[in-house]
């Protein structure tokens, strides 16, 4: 039986097998200097890169001139996101809301840490990753405890504090201060590299940031997502001007997005739905049922609906005037063709009162003679009042309830309805609409790695009470301790993540008494901490008599079966929402995963009877501990248990 490792995946030997894959005859060995012994020596796989240079060399970079983004401390930001580490997310099941049924997640910890510990079981999962990251405005900070490990001389230098001379240049850490980017750059790439792993083929990240970064996130996500997946900035117009009197004052922010691959989003749907499209219907329907049918009353009082919210409607919405005689709202379009190709029509369309023919654009129809038969006999051309007017296509507002994401988006001010006292959060309107045009399928997966109060989650579930899809949220927030004399703090609150699964609670009330659709109100709470397993770094020769006792459960004392039960999941690449069950055979507590996507069991000196009734099972995986058999000839019994009554069930121990 293999040993779990109960540590993240490691990004660099990932990235080193990805190279093996292309080019083997690029990877050899070499001493593994940090496991070795003076008594053994391990191996590992490493990179030949002037076999890989020969291997490329028609398109290797020479020289040190190129075209890139870079940094003080780059490199070990790089190297810090690759890095494995050895942690678990425990479960807090007091602090859940609907543990046993929900399919959200709340996570207290360094994103860092949490976004390397999810590698495993939501790599290619997640369909939209939406952030608001701290600013980088100067009166801000970010807490996150990140060491990148640079050497302070070599900072100083590359930064310029002091010259090759020695001689100190300067000596504040202003915003003209090179490390004053550096630092900020070095705790957003490494985060924003791990995210990227986490997407689908079709998703997409949505990032919130003001203009003190802006430009530099935007060159950070060319880099890390590659320039020719970038969709384009949203522009969120606060409606607040804030600045200088010397300077422009600035009432926007941008939110930039960036997609996992361009050519398979090109195939989904990202669009958002026409902001005012369903009170414009909901309009003529009432003014159909005051005035008994639709008549000119009805057509004059709609387009003074219109002119009186001018204001808030869009243009787009604003062109859907005129109302059929089904009570259709609609709008006229020209059907000119905007090219000449022989396949469109040219043919004149002959007036139904007059019997003459209409005008035919210069360049014809832009529809062929099939199409424009199709449209007449179903009523979408209307013409003029005579032959003279070239005939327009009639486009249906309920046909086009959607419309293209626009890169402008107006919300001033706050709607938090829930009173929290957090300074500056997101509204929910402004999430919803960013949401909504991205994540509409069940099962779709929205993570907010920096999610302060929650505003995201509650996005998520107010969308799923309004429209009945079921997305899921994962929502990661830093333990930041709250500052005395902060509103907060006088509220009873003394750390973020517990604003933001108030919030959470304070939301699934709220909307359990607004809406009427079924949908997930809950969350799992998990609390990232250090590895379930004790580590052990002596050598055989010194262990003692009392070392040896000690390691009769390699379990640390305080952890519980859920905590070795999801850390297993994290390892195995299991989701951490899926359903799970226990029961006692024989008086040993089995656990059940998902249906039998993993059984475990953690009892010590488990009988072979319990063994055989969970291969008889036939799980996809199982995992016991290792102390739970009575040595090595226990061990290969079980293996034998599990290659008669489960031959594909993969079975490890911790």
């Amino acid at each position: 039986m293999d040993k779990m490792r109960m540590e993240s995946v490691d990004m660099t030997e990932r990235n080193i097998d990805r190279i093996a894959e292309l080019f083997p005859n690029c990877i050899t060995e070499a001493v593994d200097e940090e496991h070795s012994t003076p008594d053994h020596k391990f191996y590992k796989k490493v990179v030949n890169f002037d076999m890989l240079r020969q291997m490329l060399s028609g398109d290797v970079l020479e020289g040190d001139e190129a075209y890139e983004f870079t940094w003080v401390g780059k490199k070990a930001s790089i190297v810090e996101a690759n890095k494995p580490i050895r942690k678990s997310l425990r479960p807090c099941k007091e602090e859940s809301v609907n543990w046993d049924n929900t399919e959200n997640l709340y996570i207290e910890g360094d994103n860092l840490e949490v976004l390397k510990l999810l590698q495993e079981s939501y790599l290619g999962k997640v369909k939209m990753i939406y952030i608001d990251p701290p600013y980088n405005t100067g009166s801000d900070s970010f807490v996150y405890p990140d060491d990148y490990k640079t050497d302070l001389d070599e900072f100083e230098e590359a930064s310029g504090v002091i010259d090759e001379n020695g001689n100190r240049v300067f000596v504040q850490n202003t915003k003209t201060n090179p490390s004053f980017h550096s630092k900020w750059c070095s705790m957003i790439y490494q985060r924003l590299m791990l995210a990227r792993n986490l997407l689908s083929d079709t998703g997409a990240i949505f990032i919130h940031i003001d203009e003190h970064e802006v430009y530099t996130l935007e060159m950070m996500c060319n880099e890390i997502f590659g320039a020719q997946n970038e969709l384009g900035t949203i522009i969120w117009d606060k409606r607040n001007p804030k600045g200088v009197v010397a300077g422009v004052a600035y009432q926007h922010e941008s939110i930039l997005v960036f997609c996992k691959n361009i050519n398979a989003f090109a195939g989904i749907d990202f669009t958002k739905k026409k902001e005012h499209a369903d009170a414009m219907i909901n309009k003529v329907e009432t003014l159909i049922k005051k005035y008994g049918g639709v008549n000119q009353k009805v057509r004059e009082e709609y387009k003074e609906f219109l002119k009186l919210n001018k204001n808030d409607l869009t243009g787009g919405e604003r062109a859907y005037s005129l109302v059929d005689n089904n009570g259709n709202i609609y709008q006229l379009v020209s059907m000119a063709a905007p090219d000449k190709p022989e396949t469109r029509s040219h043919r004149p369309l002959i007036h139904p009162v007059t019997g003459k023919p209409c005008p035919v654009p210069a360049k014809g129809w832009r529809f062929t003679d099939p199409t424009m038969d199709n449209l007449l006999a179903i009523d979408k051309i209307e013409f003029g009042n005579d032959e003279t007017t070239q005939p327009r296509q009639k486009y249906y507002l309920k046909d086009n309830m959607y419309e293209a994401v626009s890169s402008l988006l107006y919300y001033g001010g706050s709607d938090d309805e829930l009173g929290l006292p957090f300074e500056n959060p997101k509204p929910v309107y402004v999430a919803k609409k960013i949401i909504a045009s991205l994540a509409k399928e069940d099962g779709d997966i929205v993570m907010d790695f920096f999610s302060g109060s929650a505003t995201t989650a509650h996005a998520v579930m107010e969308l799923n009470s309004e429209d009945s899809i079921h997305r899921n949220f994962i929502m990661v927030q830093y333990p930041e301790e709250i500052k005395e004399k902060t509103t907060a703090y006088k509220a009873g609150y003394r750390f973020i993540p517990e604003i933001g699964k108030d919030r959470i609670r304070k939301a699934i009330s709220l909307i359990k008494k607004a809406s009427k659709n079924s949908v997930d109100l809950g969350f799992r709470v998990f609390k990232l901490d250090e590895s379930n397993m004790n580590d052990v770094y002596y050598s055989s020769a010194d262990y003692s008599q009392g070392m040896l006792s000690m390691l009769e459960s390699n379990v640390k004392s305080d952890r519980n079966d859920l905590d070795l039960l999801f850390g297993c999941l994290l390892e195995w690449g299991l989701s951490l929402s899926h359903p799970y069950s226990s029961e006692t055979i024989e008086g040993c507590t089995v656990h059940n995963y998902n249906d039998g996507d993993l059984i475990a069991c953690f009892d010590e000196n488990i009988p072979d009877t319990v063994i055989k009734e969970i291969a008889k099972r036939q799980p996809l995986r199982a995992v016991f501990r290792d102390s739970s058999f009575n040595g090595s000839p226990a061990k290969i019994n079980v293996g034998e248990i599990f290659k008669m009554l489960a031959p594909d069930t993969r079975v490890k121990v911790i």
